[in-house]
């Protein structure tokens, strides 16, 4: 039995040049293919585009219907198009020019007026002869007559639906901002000279490059560096943006033309649709090329959907969205163009569009498609890249595949492990935790509980007033007092690790296990991405890099947008496990009373480099004459049983009782020639004539402790002291210091004290003086905040006076010295 749809498109396509057939789907394939390619429609998608523009039903045009319906009957017979909805395509066609024509006689004469006005030069090609056997077949009741289609078209249709619907093959209804997709399954038919494209357009040659940009469109995009400029250019002066403008690249200052262009009118600054539309695009592509299998690409463009869902509540506005981030690409304001570029999708009775945006995809599918992109984004490494794109944002062209490194970023990376951190390959991975300093995040949460409650010790110090600027700084940490610190430390540590990564220096082995335990700190400390990013924020705004922009935009960037990688990692961490060790609160104090003879200490000292021990034994040779562990041993036993402080007692105390036989003292030395070791006596002999810096009323055993701590440090570094021995002296000189001196600012004076009186004669003394003393008191001021430890601890043997913070990341306390 003959289908009256059938033949009557059949008899439709008499007007094309075709022969009659009853059914129009029986050409051979290759001859429709070659045929579709000479009417210049090249692949599935320009089909979808002459398809929607066909039944455009603002401007209806007979010619385009006409064409349409040889277009669908050549994809069917190639197989371009499935046959059920090449049918179905028809019927909609049929439906479109039985709703313009009330009879055939219209049809034809509409036909026939379109040719003339397109200026019909094509010759006798037998349209007008087959106009008229139509319209005589019509006339005389037979073949498919106007009832006859009429009555075809009223009836129930159970055909598929003009563009794919299934719940999993909606998603690729987003894809129609480029080109609608015809049928589900993708295939390189869809899409002609694709791998050129993907080659000259995006630089993409296979699988693993295509993956790196679908990330890299998702987590950051174009939008990203857009958006930074629009927020500076937001809250500049029109001096300023003119300033910004004139100091582009010449290449980019179309960009910047349009960019200022929306600033200034109020245009929304919102363009992401232009990434994640683009992202769908690819992963379209993906699958066709075969370089994503069907299901992959599907779970990619959901991704892509999902955070277009989240922005955009419908069609209008993503469309909008889209049109602002093409217009900064092209350097030219296309929003004047957004009716004309987009009426077919939002307004044609056909388009794919035709669903709510919000009503496109089901919960489930976008469940599936967040534990994809998860799962992708598992391994710890991704933690490392996250943080370390703050400081350079082209690291998140390196999600989920593996990147083949250049010389060039190799020689980087180890010149800034060795120029910066003085880290070279022969130390191995596990030297990185030195870099990991969980007692500088422990000293930060401290200062900022104390400064949240105006606990911050005075401004003002036995060695004057510190900075302005510093205590400023100081006091502004109270504003992170919600936030833990690791964060400020452990960005820093990320970076050093992503450096070592791209060394190659080291093991992948060891450099996964410093990731995973990242990764599982950071976990512990922070419930989630937002309060991580909000913390890094704070941090970075109360404790900016001297000399360097501050990063915070960037960081509140990545809070506030839906696909950055930071949403998207792993946060379920694998346990606690840190990158480094982590003090006891006893052993940091204990530490701390080096004072300013050192940096400030801020993790548990480990074995260093041979590359490092040679400058630290010339050290402890040059300074002390001491050249192995036996010997360092013993010199520090010295300081902390009797050191420098006992030769003051024996040999310049007793003066201190008798001032007429220290006056003669001094004249008796002051007559004569003085060698090195006499002028030495002869000042300190003055210096207690005087009283210098209160070296007669002051304990100077903080001299002794600063020094055996400083020289523990040095004996842990060098692997002369293992871990009980350094550590038994540290509690020694804890104990010590507790029983001498009642705080931090007691010891500071007997430190200064013994600074002062044991120095030997040199011209810088007063220069020297005036150093110590002002590390001195911007250690008891903690200004700047990072110069030491001294304000955020308890002095040995004190009791508790600091504001407990208001969250974990603090040092145990699980090794307390009673007195």
């Amino acid at each position: 039995m003959v289908d009256p749809l059938n033949a009557w498109w059949a008899q439709q396509l008499v007007l094309c040049g075709w022969a009659f057939d009853p059914d129009p789907l029986t050409l051979e394939r290759d001859e429709a293919c070659q045929r579709l390619v000479s009417l210049g429609v090249v692949d599935r998608g320009e089909l979808a585009w002459r398809l929607v523009e066909a039944l455009d039903g603002r401007h209806p045009d007979p010619a385009r219907l006409l064409a349409a319906l040889e277009y669908v009957a050549l994809a069917g017979a190639a197989t371009w198009l499935s046959l059920p909805r090449a049918r179905q395509w028809a019927r909609r066609l049929a439906e479109a020019i039985r709703t313009q024509h009330a009879s055939l006689d219209e049809w034809l004469s509409a036909l026939c007026r379109a040719r003339s006005a397109e200026g019909w030069v094509k010759g006798d090609d037998g349209f007008a002869e087959a106009c008229e056997a139509l319209a005589a077949l019509e006339h005389d009741g037979e073949g498919v007559t106007w009832p006859v289609l009429n009555d075809s078209l009223d009836a129930p249709s159970d055909g598929p639906p003009l563009w794919p619907d299934e719940a999993e093959s909606r998603v690729w209804r987003l894809r129609a901002a480029f080109q609608p997709v015809l049928e589900a399954q993708p295939d390189p038919m869809d899409w002609h000279g694709l791998d050129a494209w993907l080659s000259q357009s995006w630089q993409i040659e296979g699988r693993d490059a295509l993956i790196r940009v679908l990330l890299w469109l998702a987590s950051q995009g174009d939008r990203q560096g857009w958006d930074l400029d629009a927020a500076r250019l937001g809250e500049a002066t029109p001096e300023a943006r003119r300033r910004w403008h004139a100091g582009l690249d010449p290449r980019d200052r179309d960009f910047g033309r349009v960019l200022l262009g929306f600033v200034e009118e109020g245009e929304p600054l919102e363009w992401a649709a232009w990434d994640w539309l683009r992202l769908i695009d690819l992963a379209w592509a993906g699958a066709c090329i075969g370089w994503l299998g069907v299901s992959e690409a599907r779970l990619f463009a959901l991704h892509g959907a999902d955070l277009i869902l989240r922005r955009y509540h419908d069609w209008p506005a993503l469309t909008r969205a889209y049109q602002r981030g093409r217009s900064l690409f092209e350097g030219r304001d296309l929003l004047a163009d957004v009716e004309a570029d987009w009426r077919l999708l939002l307004h044609s009775p056909v388009s794919p569009w035709k669903p709510e945006l919000q009503e496109l995809l089901s919960p489930e599918l976008i469940d599936a498609s967040r534990t994809f992109i998860r799962d992708l984004r598992r391994d710890p490494s991704h933690w490392v890249l996250a943080l370390a794109s703050i400081r350079e944002p082209e690291l998140a062209l390196r999600q989920a595949v593996t990147v083949q490194l250049g010389d060039a970023r190799r020689e980087d990376a180890r010149g800034y492990l060795a120029e910066t951190l003085d880290l070279h390959a022969d130390e191995g991975a596990q030297a990185l935790g030195r870099y990991w300093l969980p007692a500088q995040a422990h000293h930060l949460n401290q200062l900022a509980a104390d400064a949240a409650h105006g606990a911050l010790p005075p401004s003002r110090t036995p060695f004057g007033p510190v900075a302005e600027h510093d205590l400023e700084a100081r006091n502004a940490l109270g504003n992170a007092s919600r936030h833990a610190a690791t964060i400020h430390m452990a960005e820093k540590f990320a970076f050093h690790l992503q450096m070592a990564m791209d060394s190659e220096w080291f093991e992948a082995s060891e450099l996964a296990a410093l990731a995973g335990a990242l990764q599982g700190s950071l976990c512990r400390f922070y419930a989630d991405s937002r309060r991580l990013l909000a913390a890094w924020a704070q941090w970075e705004a109360v404790l900016p890099e001297p000399e360097q922009a501050s990063l915070a935009t960037l960081i509140l960037w990545h809070r506030d947008d839906p696909g950055s990688l930071f949403h998207w990692l792993d946060w379920r961490g694998q346990g606690w496990q840190e990158p480094g060790m982590r003090p006891g609160l006893t052993h940091f104090t204990a530490m701390a009373l080096v004072g300013p003879l050192n940096s400030a200490i801020w993790s548990l000292p480990q074995p260093e480099s041979e590359r490092e021990c040679a400058s630290i034994r010339e050290w402890v040779d040059g300074h002390y004459g001491v050249q192995g562990t036996e010997g360092l041993i013993e010199f520090i036993d010295y300081l902390l049983e009797v050191g420098d402080r006992q030769e003051y007692q024996i040999n310049y105390a007793p003066y201190t009782l008798n001032s007429g036989r220290l006056a003669a003292e001094i004249s008796i030395i002051e007559s004569g020639e003085c060698g090195e070791e006499e002028r030495n006596h002869l000042l300190r002999l003055q210096r207690v004539r005087d009283g210098s810096d209160g070296c007669n009323e002051i304990d100077l055993i903080a001299w002794d402790l600063a020094q055996a701590v400083d020289l523990a440090i040095a004996g842990r570094q060098l692997g002369w002291l293992e871990q009980e021995r350094f550590v038994a002296r540290l509690q020694r000189a804890y104990s010590l210091a507790a029983e001498h001196y009642s705080g931090w600012e007691a010891y500071a004076r007997g430190l200064y004290a013994g600074f002062s009186f044991f120095m030997g004669e040199t011209p810088e003394r007063e220069d020297f003086l005036a150093s110590m003393g002002q590390a001195l008191a911007s250690w008891l001021a903690a200004a700047p905040p990072l110069c030491g430890p001294w304000a955020s601890l308890e002095f040995p043997g004190t009791r508790p006076r600091h504001w407990a913070p208001m969250h974990v990341d603090t040092l145990p306390g699980d090794e307390r010295i009673l007195h």
